[in-house]
């Protein structure tokens, strides 16, 4: 980016003031003298020569020198922040990463003094053919003036043309090196450019009305893209990019939430929960079939409106490195304090939020790391609820937590879904019993569907999944669960 700015900058500046120059000189220099001129410039196309050399070199020197700052910034980003630095120490890795990060600092700094060397060398040489000239505009011009042809003083004007004219000539000459190294830049940039957005708002899109809303998915099939289609081989460090064509990760998949419904997704890990929960605020498109909030698809609403009536809590909600504060008016910039504090105690984590020295404007870290599980899934939940929207959707919201922390995170958990269309994925059934529907998942398709007392009774894969939760429990509490579900007769 920096070599590109430059490009319409300095060196579009100097190319102009340069060339300017170059040609009051030149045409200054031929009404004096063109026989002279033109000696004096025939040294000129050896300029070409080191000039198309050295940009070569540089401008290769210069696109691995990009490459490897740009693997040595995702190193910092990836395995020196909090969590890849607790990693590295936790597996004793600290002299292998820093041996890693060393040996691309050390190639960039090499590739830093050729840089300067090849510069200085074609400097060199450029000063040496310029003096070169001078000393045939002094010889050939010495000997006109002896001859009573050309006026003393007209040669060491000549001269001093001269001597103004190699200078913009070999700024001019160095066009070419600037050049190769900001197409490097340029060739970075127009890669990222040209890149098409997979998501992208319609000229005609329409806006999700306000309100009770629904959720319906129409015998949806999707797939994830391949990567080719969503980055560039040339910013990835580790990996060639694959072409591969992709395969579907739901089939067939149609059910519908009705306005103020809890309907619940279950099934094994991999099975397209959350695959499913990705489609509903349109991080991906589908490839066949649709997904309808409120009767619009999804793919024909604005952008703003579905952000507006969808909200989603994920399993390991993401913070910022501010203030718990600035974390929270993310979600709607113009609350005040009492609407924090109203959002805070809905999301029963007020009490510790004034506990704390700084109370809202406490730092959380980096993703929050200084916040517990429970805590980061409470203040989630808290922005969400200053959000406001009208459906949610939980993404295994409680998971890996300790029962205290699943028992405060419930509650805050009924103020959120309150009212309003919820989506929700979760492992643990006990919390999602009392759900209005679920939805049993496995290989992409919804294989089940009903209450939990429904699919109690029907013995097929819920029951299974059920059973295995809860196998540590007491034999006679568990085939009381079971009898319970179970129809009389």
């Amino acid at each position: 980016m920096i070599g590109a700015q430059q490009a319409f900058t300095t060196l579009l500046s100097n190319v102009v003031g340069n060339m300017l120059t170059v040609v009051i000189m030149v045409g200054a220099m031929f009404y004096l003298s063109w026989q002279i001129t033109l000696i004096a410039l025939v040294l000129l196309p050896v300029f070409l020569v080191p000039a198309r050399f050295v940009g070569r070199k540089l401008g290769a020197l210069t696109k691995e020198g990009y490459d490897l700052n740009a693997e040595m910034n995702m190193v910092m980003q990836e395995r020196f922040n909090v969590a890849g630095a607790m990693l590295v120490k936790l597996f004793g890795r600290p002299e292998q990463e820093a041996g890693h990060f060393d040996g691309r600092a050390a190639r960039v700094r090499d590739i830093g003094i050729i840089q300067a060397l090849y510069a200085r060398m074609f400097m060199v040489a450029l000063v040496l053919t310029a003096s070169l000239a001078t000393a045939f505009a002094y010889g050939f011009g010495g000997v006109a003036a002896v001859h009573g042809t050309l006026a003393v003083g007209t040669v060491v004007a000549l001269t001093a043309y001269l001597a103004r004219l190699y200078a913009p000539l070999a700024q001019l000459s160095n066009v070419n090196l600037d050049v190769m190294t900001t197409l490097v830049s340029f060739e970075r940039i127009f890669e990222v450019l040209d890149l098409e957005p997979m998501i992208q708002e319609r000229p005609d899109a329409e806006t999700i009305p306000r309100g009770p809303a629904s959720i319906e998915f129409d015998h949806v099939r999707f797939g994830y893209p391949s990567a080719d289609q969503v980055s560039l081989a040339s910013l990835e460090a580790v990996a060639t990019l694959e072409a591969s064509t992709h395969t579907d990760v739901l089939r067939d998949v149609s059910f519908r939430v009705e306005p103020g419904q809890m309907v619940a997704l279950v099934g094994p890990s991999g099975a397209g929960k959350t695959t499913i929960s990705s489609l509903v605020p349109r991080l991906y498109d589908v490839t066949e079939g649709s997904v309808r909030v409120s009767g619009v698809d999804v793919r024909d609403a604005t952008m703003d409106s579905l952000r507006d009536v969808v909200g989603v809590v994920s399993q390991d909600p993401h913070f910022f490195h501010d203030t718990l504060r600035a974390n929270l008016l993310y979600a709607r910039p113009d609350a005040t304090d009492a609407e924090l504090d109203q959002a805070l105690g809905q999301a029963q984590i007020l009490s510790l939020v004034a506990s704390l020295p700084d109370g809202l404007d406490t730092v959380v870290g980096e993703r929050g790391y200084r916040l517990s599980g429970g805590e980061k899934q409470r203040v989630a939940l808290a922005r969400l609820l200053l959000k406001a929207p009208d459906v949610v959707v939980l993404d295994e919201a409680t998971a890996h937590l300790d029962s205290e922390s699943e028992a405060a995170v419930q509650v805050a958990l009924r103020q959120a879904l309150g009212g309003r269309t919820s989506l929700v994925i979760a492992h643990r059934l006990s919390t999602v019993r009392d759900a209005d529907l679920l939805l049993v998942i496995d290989g992409g398709r919804v294989i089940e569907r009903g209450t939990h007392h429904q699919l109690l009774a029907a013995g097929g894969l819920y029951t299974l999944l059920y059973h295995t939760q809860f196998a540590d429990q007491e034999p006679d509490i568990a085939a009381g669960q079971v009898a319970e579900a179970r129809p009389v007769g």
